[in-house]
């Protein structure tokens, strides 16, 4: 039998004993999911996607050098080494487990908890320590409830002349109010740990795929939107150990006097659902909060589209006034001529120092070029980047130029 056998058979046992197994069986799915994707845990043998990880990167090498011929693209240090980055990144977090362990795996699930061991002042994990607290909450409930049930029975002959008084209490009795406190209480704690960690767990097993589809800028968003639910699920522990340790704070001294006299006190019962009905709000809350903050990252800058890259840097600069009242069949650069003389010309106006001695006489000149008549000549279109394929760009049609 192994570890997570003998844990997942204790996990009934308590919140603790639950947190390990889950914790256990999800590093063991992790390890596996990857040997049978792109590596072998143990170093030998490979995964089934190695071919399809093989084409991969053929197809991302062959389209960078595509760029390279058709000038989109040069060989530099600010081309060669984002690129280069992200391969190697690629290669190591997608066939090496001990890197996806020791980086992914570890930041994912031991950075929260150590954050919150560090804002609680404990040492150890606070996640364990919260789920002990947790366990001795609900032995304090059921030693209530226990104690509750002698009372009861001790006093029943007295009660058995009056049936009509136990229905009219109905499901809003003491008793009743404490379970529903316990299990609203089960819910906001143990039910939002357990399904993080589980969809935690999920995520990491998968996470290679995604890790793979970073290559491309038509599949990065993939990537990206793995990553955001990647941290949403592993932050939320954080709140709820956090924002769970100050609601047992309040709900210690109301478990004190939870009985008395052999009965469980109604207005502890109330404040106590009360409390309770108040984490599973919070809850809400935090998982409200975060998806907002995951869902307004940027992963990369995967927030800002190419078309839109494209369109600010293909976007010509702004012409002065004498340049966009030329007519449509001037070129493109008798306007960038036009503008270069505007520009010169107004440098070179009048001197307005208040000076009468100094005097200078100043002449502009402005060039137009007219196209032929007849023509339709289209404007230029921008070059493209110096590469490779820059032979391949338009040349721009020669234009007689008049003075005046």
């Amino acid at each position: 039998m192994s570890a997570c056998e003998e844990l997942a058979t204790s996990a009934s046992a308590g919140v603790a004993p639950a947190l390990r197994a889950v914790d256990c069986l999800a590093n063991e799915t992790a390890a596996s999911a990857f040997g049978r994707l792109f590596g072998s845990v143990g170093g030998g043998g490979g995964g089934a996607m190695l071919p399809a990880l093989t084409i991969l990167l053929t197809l991302y090498i062959a389209f960078f050098a595509i760029s390279l011929l058709t000038g989109r693209s040069r060989i530099g240090i600010s081309a060669l080494t984002p690129r280069m980055m992200t391969l190697g990144l690629v290669l190591t977090f997608a066939t090496s487990w001990a890197a996806w362990q020791g980086v992914v795996w570890n930041l994912a699930i031991g950075a929260p908890d150590q954050l919150a061991s560090v804002m609680m002042g404990t040492k150890g994990s606070a996640t364990q320590l919260f789920a002990d607290r947790l366990d001795m909450i609900f032995v304090a409930i059921s030693q209530a409830a226990d104690a509750a049930g002698v009372g009861a029975t001790q006093g029943s002959g007295a009660q058995a002349t009056a049936p009509a008084a136990a229905a009219v209490a109905g499901s809003f009795t003491p008793s009743s109010l404490m379970w529903l406190a316990a299990l609203l209480l089960l819910l906001g704690t143990v039910g939002v740990l357990v399904t993080a960690r589980i969809a935690l767990g999920v995520l990491l097993a998968i996470g290679p795929v995604f890790v793979v589809l970073a290559l491309f800028s038509g599949t990065r968003g993939l990537f990206a939107g793995w990553l955001r639910g990647l941290v949403l699920t592993a932050v939320t522990p954080l709140f709820v150990v956090v924002g769970g340790s100050m609601m047992l704070e309040l709900m210690v001294p109301l478990l004190r006097g939870l009985v008395s006299e052999g009965q469980i006190n109604g207005y502890a019962a109330m404040a106590l659902f009360l409390i309770a009905s108040v984490h599973v709000a919070l809850m809400a809350m935090v998982l409200k909060v975060m998806g907002s903050m995951v869902s307004g990252w940027q992963v990369f800058g995967s927030g800002r589209s190419a078309g839109d890259s494209d369109r600010r840097s293909s976007t010509p600069p702004a012409m002065p006034a004498a340049a966009a009242s030329l007519p449509a069949t001037v070129t493109m650069a008798s306007r960038r001529a036009v503008a270069l003389a505007t520009v010169s010309g107004a440098a070179t106006g009048p001197d307005t120092s208040g000076s009468a001695s100094a005097s200078t006489v100043r002449h502009s000149r402005t060039v137009i070029a007219s196209a032929p008549s007849g023509s339709n000549i289209l404007p230029l279109s921008p070059r493209r980047a110096n590469g490779i394929g820059s032979r391949f760009a338009a040349r721009p049609h020669h234009s007689r130029e008049m003075i005046r």
